[in-house]
């Protein structure tokens, strides 16, 4: 994935600051919470592709589907989303 959206930036600082990576996970639906209502649908297409593109890992949970920052990846994610370190 070359150029990322706004809504994948926005999905992918929302997971590295609450700290959704690897074993620490949150539901699908709470990653909605707080972006704009008309963002609702793009922000599942973007949970797909970036799963596509390895950045995000999904749980299949009994209780819903959740997902997670993938822990190999981080670098990467800190540089989409413009995290110095």
């Amino acid at each position: 994935m070359r150029g990322h959206d706004s809504v994948s930036i926005g999905i992918l600082k929302k997971m590295y600051l609450y700290g959704y990576i690897g074993h620490r996970h949150t539901s699908v639906d709470n990653l909605q919470k707080g972006f704009p209502k008309h963002w609702h649908r793009d922000i599942k297409k973007s949970i797909r592709t970036l799963r596509k593109c390895n950045l995000i890992i999904i749980k299949p949970t009994g209780y819903g589907t959740h997902c997670s920052l993938n822990p190999k990846m981080i670098d990467k994610v800190e540089r989409i989303i413009g995290v110095s370190g």
